[in-house]
């Protein structure tokens, strides 16, 4: 056993704070497996031997965006042949009684006021108002508030009396200048992104945060990200959830090779160890596949996301998983990690456990 490893584990036993020179030493190690076993053990005295799930939708209302990022390949143009711009009615046909979260994001289309993506909200709540309204990133908010020249307070809290509860986490990319001028020029930077998450805990909002890693970023770029998830987690203890997410090569010239498995595996296990202030880590399995999604849930991630519906972000990118899965596809691979399934709603409170095919270790 290594230095590095035999140090963390004394400051994990001690319940000490992990540094951000440590948590970089301990991203150049090779020994997986130990840290793996940090992380699950962190993991498990946080939230046992549980892994949750949730029965929900993704909606993407639109994807005509006046952004042209390098790394997308769902946004397009208003005369491309692929755009699409869905009614209401059209949207609300993708809801259902039956599941407990709807998903909504997708691009800025300039045609399309603010009372239109209002109006999205609202007309599901309206319609399903057993369903939690999981809606728009930090970048879609900012684009709203630069739409209607009012503030960002404003927009969420419109947002949140349409019957938004949560804000998804996605628009954090890599919180690298160096990349923002490189593959996203015109999109916000962290600044901007963290304002608007603070200004949504702030609110009684609750929110995600995202990572993409396995392009051009540097292990310290993605470790300098985690800390200022985790500054401000400790000033609005907000967030709810940590989501990795594997970059996917698609059709551009970023990286033509996909991030690999023990990469995957690893920064699932080091974000559990350096966010030590944030409840739960995400196994996100439309980007890492259903083998390692599963794996992950023994490298520190306590839960699956959900059944999804329809994913087409990261399917535009030509992901290889599924772009749906069945809940009894999700509790099965759960079980495959010897964990007990616990279906949630978007704000994590447990709905129901398969007590009945629970495992008991």
């Amino acid at each position: 056993m290594t230095h590095i490893i035999e140090r963390i584990w004394k400051k994990v036993n001690q319940e000490e704070r992990v540094s951000k020179e440590e948590t970089l030493e301990l991203m150049n190690c090779q020994e997986i497996i130990e840290i793996g076993k940090i992380a699950n053990f962190i993991k498990e005295k946080k939230n046992g031997k549980r892994v949750t799930y949730v029965f929900n939708r993704q909606i993407n209302p639109t994807n005509i965006c006046v952004l042209s990022c390098k790394f997308c390949d769902f946004a397009t143009k208003k005369n491309k042949e692929n755009a699409y711009a869905m009614t209401l009615e059209e949207i609300l046909s993708q809801c259902s009684q039956a599941i407990n979260e709807v998903h909504i994001v997708g691009g800025l289309y300039a045609e399309w006021p603010f009372e239109y993506y209002l109006n999205i909200v609202k007309t599901i709540h309206e319609n399903f108002p057993q369903l939690q309204i999981k809606a728009y990133t930090a970048v879609e908010i900012d684009f709203f508030s630069r739409r209607e020249h009012c503030s960002i307070k404003e927009i969420l809290l419109k947002l949140k009396e349409a019957g938004l509860v949560c804000l998804p986490g996605g628009g954090a990319e890599v919180f690298s200048e160096r990349v923002r001028k490189a593959l996203f020029p015109f999109k916000i930077g962290a600044n901007r992104w963290l304002e608007i998450h603070q200004a949504a805990h702030e609110l009684g909002i609750r929110s995600n945060a995202t990572l993409l890693y396995g392009h051009i970023e540097t292990h310290e770029e993605r470790i300098d990200h985690m800390q200022k998830l985790r500054d401000l987690q400790d000033k609005t203890k907000g967030f709810l959830s940590f989501i990795p997410l594997a970059f996917q090569p698609g059709k551009g010239n970023v990286t033509k090779k996909q991030t690999s498995s023990i990469d995957d595996l690893k920064t699932i296990a080091i974000a559990r160890i350096f966010l030590d202030n944030f409840d739960h880590i995400k196994s996100y399995w439309v980007t890492m596949g259903e083998e390692t999604a599963s794996m992950a849930l023994n490298f520190g991630a306590d839960d699956l996301d959900g059944t999804i519906g329809e994913e087409k972000i990261m399917h535009a990118a030509d992901a290889k998983s599924p772009s749906f899965m069945a809940k009894e596809r999700l509790e099965a691979l759960i079980r495959s990690a010897k964990r007990n399934p616990m279906e949630r709603d978007a704000l994590y409170n447990i709905i129901s456990e398969k007590k009945e095919e629970s495992c008991a270790f």
